[in-house]
């Protein structure tokens, strides 16, 4: 009897567990809106064309990412589709810390939507007064997959300068938090 309550106990804690990152061989695998790490010693690239500024490379290994000619910067990737209500309610927030961290913060916002033309992302950027890069590339998806295949939006990844994974934001999330983060995340 003490056995099955000891077994049926474990078993809870374990479920309630939920969000840990979880060590894999295989590919990188996404529970729950979570990321688990990929550990694997294999580097991938992915180019990722962007509506204002040319292309980006970004590498990733294991949970780090760098940016080609982005240094000394905190890197926030954010998910997101311009059809989806809590997305365009981040856009203020995500403007607003964009202008108050400007030299210290490289916000990056990855469209999930296929065959959506620049012009049309264009005036989505202008009308919503986006000061921050946006991509719209096939390779979108690639990067969602290699990152742990993110299927809610929006979503998003604060990393630290050095391209190390600090906290990730699951739905619309308050500026504060992000605020707050970014500047733990800075000292």
């Amino acid at each position: 009897m003490k056995q099955i309550f000891f077994l049926i106990t474990f078993s809870f804690v374990i479920a309630l567990a939920g969000c840990n990152q979880k060590k894999s061989e295989e590919n990188t695998k996404q529970s729950n809106g979570c990321i688990t790490e990929q550990k694997t010693s294999d580097t991938q690239k992915v180019k990722l064309h962007t509506i204002n500024s040319g292309d980006i490379i970004l590498t990733k290994k294991r949970n780090n990412i760098k940016i080609e000619g982005v240094k000394d910067r905190i890197i926030l990737l954010n998910f997101f589709a311009t059809w989806c209500p809590p997305c365009k309610a981040e856009i203020p927030h995500l403007v607003n810390l964009q202008k108050k961290y400007k030299d210290k913060l490289k916000i990056i916002s990855i469209l999930l939507e296929n065959d959506k033309p620049d012009s049309e992302i264009e005036s989505f950027v202008k009308y919503n007064g986006i000061n921050y890069t946006i991509t719209n590339d096939k390779n979108n998806y690639k990067l969602s997959s290699m990152l742990g295949k993110i299927q809610s939006i929006p979503f998003m990844i604060l990393y630290d300068k050095n391209g190390n994974i600090i906290t990730h934001y699951l739905g619309a999330i308050p500026e504060e938090m992000i605020n707050s983060d970014i500047k733990k995340t800075l000292k």
